[in-house]
Parts: C-alpha cells; structure tokens; sequence
C-alpha cells in the first residue's frame, strides 16, 4: 500500500505571497492545522503550522528572550525571530524545511517518518507538485483494513477507480472536502471523514455509486460538531 492509495486528495494550500491573515482564515474556514505553501510554479515552498502562528499571540513585552540568550543567539538569529514574529507575509513566517513523501512511498515509510520527526502530517508529491496530504488519521483507517498478513495491496484497477472517485467527488456541494477521505478494495469503497449534515454525506454516497467499478460503499462518517463553525 503506498501513499497514493491512503492520501487525502483535497489539499488546502496558500501561495507564498500570500499573508498570515489569509493562511489562517484558510485553517479556520477548512478546520486544518496546517497548509502546504506553494510557490508560482505550483511547487512544494513550505509549509504554515499553528505552531509557526501560536508564538505571535504572546504578549507584547514577552518576544524579545532575556538577554543572556541574545547574547549567544547573535544577531541573525534574533533578526530571523524578529522577522517570524512580526511579519505579515507567509513566505517569511513559514517553516521551509518540509518532511514530504512521494505518492510511490510505503505507508510503512511514512509512519517512520512521522515517528522520527514526530510530525502530525506529510504533504505527498507527484515530481515536485503537491497531490496529497497523508496524516496519522490516514494512516490508522488503513490500519484498520489490515490482517494478520498485514496491510492489503491495491491492484491497478482499484488505483484507476480511486482517480475516478476523485474526480466525481469534485462535483459534490460540501463545506469541508478536505475532511474527506476513502479506501478502494476490489471495488468496495470506504468512506472516512466529518460532514456538515446527513443531506452532504448522502451526496457524497450518491456520488461514489454513479462511478462505474463501485461494488459498494460504506459510509463511515462522522459530523461536524457545533463548535467546528467557528471560522465562520
């Protein structure tokens, strides 16, 4: 099983022009954590975390570190701190050492990574392109489809069928596609993720069984709580 077959296709990005304001309105509309940056030629910049965010809600008289530790930082370290701190621009606030995978990789490849460094996600690459983004939760629903022989391996005709359930999927009213996610195996389909309402998953059902190779899907989604709304 390889990253391609787990990943969720839906990738909420923000170009490295663009401001801090926007990257979080993004995490708040789309309810993420993070967001892959990508530069003009639609490549892999960076990525924008809270974590990168969270140090500029401090109080005023707290960014600044005591003096004995500016004293051993020196003056480009401090000059970088000040910039992450008070920049209004993504591409200066953004971590632009990236953990990413290509959609080839083994799952077993990526949970390595993600214990290694101890990260929560790894945007997943075609060449340099982001295609996808596998998170711990990815990687547990296709833990859960394991056996005693271990994960199962997809065949070509349920990676061609997956591209297909992409692509009808686009064509889905639904407030979050990125909270959506599916697993293909012989051509049954299940379906993970959080929606708005029983309407939107129904929809997504309808649409998944319209896809020609579709044997039967299992719905296996939540709802977005109340207080999920609260980017609006």
């Amino acid at each position: 099983m390889l990253a391609k077959d787990i990943m969720t296709a839906t990738v909420i990005s923000i170009p490295n022009d663009g401001t801090v304001e926007q990257a979080v309105q993004l995490m708040l509309d789309h309810h993420v954590s993070a967001l892959p940056v990508i530069d003009a030629k639609g490549e892999l910049a960076g990525l924008i975390s809270e974590g990168d965010l969270m140090r500029r809600v401090r109080e005023p008289d707290d960014t600044r570190r005591s003096w004995w530790l500016e004293i051993f930082a020196g003056v480009d370290e401090n000059a970088q701190d000040f910039v992450k701190l008070r920049s209004q621009r993504v591409a200066d606030v953004m971590t632009r050492k990236v953990i990413s995978v290509q959609e080839d990789a083994p799952v077993g490849q990526i949970a390595k990574l993600l214990e290694k460094h101890r990260i929560k996600r790894v945007p997943v690459l075609r060449g340099s392109q982001v295609v996808g983004i596998v998170s711990r939760s990815n990687l547990l629903h296709a833990l859960s489809r394991a056996d005693h022989s271990g994960l199962p391996v997809s065949s070509a005709d349920d990676r061609a069928l997956r591209v297909r359930i992409d692509t009808a999927l686009k064509e889905v009213p639904m407030g979050a596609s990125n909270l959506v996610n599916f697993e293909v195996e012989s051509g049954n389909v299940v379906v993970h993720g959080l929606v708005e309402s029983d309407m939107e998953a129904n929809a997504i059902r309808v649409a998944i069984e319209n896809v020609p190779g579709v044997h039967k899907v299992d719905m296996q989604m939540g709802r977005l709580p109340a207080w999920a709304s609260y980017g609006m």
